[in-house]
């Protein structure tokens, strides 16, 4: 997972600031339990936690490059998947690499196409990258936002860390929620670059955020864009096919044990089965996870969003694709112990949660660690693939507002003129 953090002040020498940098750099010690670092020099600090999963020995970060006018630093969270063909690229253009990291090649990468590199990245990360040559710091995120990044801006440059706890450590940082971040929190709708927290900001989805001494300048790299489908359906399922194949062998690449988390619900499913099959062909069976509660399949009861009992569709699923599996169980007592709600509540850096749903993933992941540092997931495919409720109610999609408004308006009240048919 990583976490990275950083400040750029251009009236001071951060040298000065060890023990700032330190405290914004411990807080995320949780993001990355493997290895620490923590680079300054002039006006820029960078800080760094590891989760190390590729290149154990040679990842180390922040990671530096010297050039006749001015080092290159940068901090990394996340994975660059078409890592292998990049560094392929690099070398035939003369780069010489010292690690097998994927960092690496994302710090070569911008040494050779500086601004440019985004766009030539496959994977989920979140990065920034000091360049000393032109005293200005470039912060990068995902397309799709996977991985988080908020930055703070302050009178001569920028506080910034994958969590908020990051940039609250700084003195400069005031830990205070005016009207707007109240709204967010009880709203229950995620505005796009808002992080809550007075004053700080988030690096949207597939943008480069650039800070040097003229201030902060904004640039989209990346969108989503609407077109028809024109495919035929064997086309579309092949494609499918061939993409998600692609994904998880990318996906797959790791020097740490791997697994996935299965539900038994299509998309777990489907990717446990891909999985399975490519590390069989090299001799190897992948593990799965699934969680359950004490007494669940015993005493299930359908409603309106869970018609069966996971567990048996898990099993059939890890019977078929030969997977080494273990159900993680968890009780009430477990769900309810106050220290496990103060960790949830204190990683999501917010009172607001989704209750047991968060301490049951906490305790699922922290069994999970104990074998394998790399799990693949089903998660998002609900959006992309139309798995939830509402793509099939016709008043969800009809009615003046986000769809899943509709289906909470069911359960709180529908007094907002929003929730009614247009």
């Amino acid at each position: 997972m990583c976490g990275i953090t950083g400040w750029v002040s251009f009236d001071r020498d951060l040298r000065a600031e060890k023990t700032a940098l330190d405290a914004m750099t411990e807080t995320m010690a949780c993001r990355g339990p493997d290895d620490r670092g923590v680079w300054a020099e002039g006006p820029a600090a960078l800080g760094h936690r590891r989760l190390a999963i590729i290149d154990l020995p040679g990842g180390r970060q922040p990671m530096t490059a010297g050039t006749p006018h001015g080092t290159v630093a940068l901090v990394y969270s996340g994975e660059t998947y078409n890592f292998t063909e990049l560094r392929r690229e690099l070398t035939g253009r003369g780069h010489r690499f010292t690690t097998d990291s994927d960092t690496e090649v994302v710090l070569r990468g911008y040494l050779e196409w500086g601004e440019a590199l985004p766009e030539r990245l496959n994977g989920m990360y979140a990065f920034a990258v000091w360049d000393g040559r032109a005293d200005k710091l470039l912060m990068v995120r995902d397309r799709m936002g996977i991985k988080p990044f908020y930055f703070h801006p302050t009178a001569d440059g920028v506080l910034f860390g994958s969590e908020p706890k990051a940039i609250l450590a700084n003195p400069l940082a005031r830990r205070r929620v005016k009207l707007d971040g109240l709204r967010e929190l009880f709203t229950m709708i995620k505005t796009p670059g808002h992080a809550v927290w007075d004053g700080m900001r988030e690096v949207e989805p597939g943008t480069v955020v650039t800070v040097d001494r003229d201030g902060v300048r904004t640039r989209r790299y990346w969108e989503l864009e609407t077109r028809p489908h024109t495919d035929d359906r064997d086309t579309t399922v092949a494609r499918v096919r061939t993409l998600l194949d692609d994904i998880v062998r990318r996906q797959l690449v790791a020097d740490v044990p791997r697994c996935t988390l299965l539900s038994g619900g299509l998309d777990s499913s489907a990717l446990t089965a891909l999985g399975a099959r490519q590390l069989a062909g090299d001799g190897e069976k992948i593990r799965s996870f699934a969680v359950d509660f004490a007494g669940q399949t015993e005493n299930f009861v359908a409603d309106e969003l869970r018609g069966t009992p996971d567990t048996p569709f898990v099993h059939d699923v890890a019977r078929t694709s030969g997977t080494d599996h273990q159900d993680i169980v968890l009780d009430a007592q477990a769900l309810a112990d106050p220290a496990i709600r103060e960790k949830v509540v204190r990683a999501r850096d917010l009172p607001a949660g989704f209750g047991d749903m968060d301490a049951s993933l906490h305790l699922l992941f922290r069994a999970i660690r104990e074998h394998s540092t790399v799990a693949l997931s089903g998660e998002s495919a609900d959006e992309v693939f139309g798995g939830y409720l509402q793509f099939f109610d016709e008043r969800a999609r009809t009615a003046d507002a986000f769809p899943w408004l509709v289906t909470m308006g069911r359960h709180f009240g529908e007094d907002a003129d929003v929730l009614r048919p247009s």
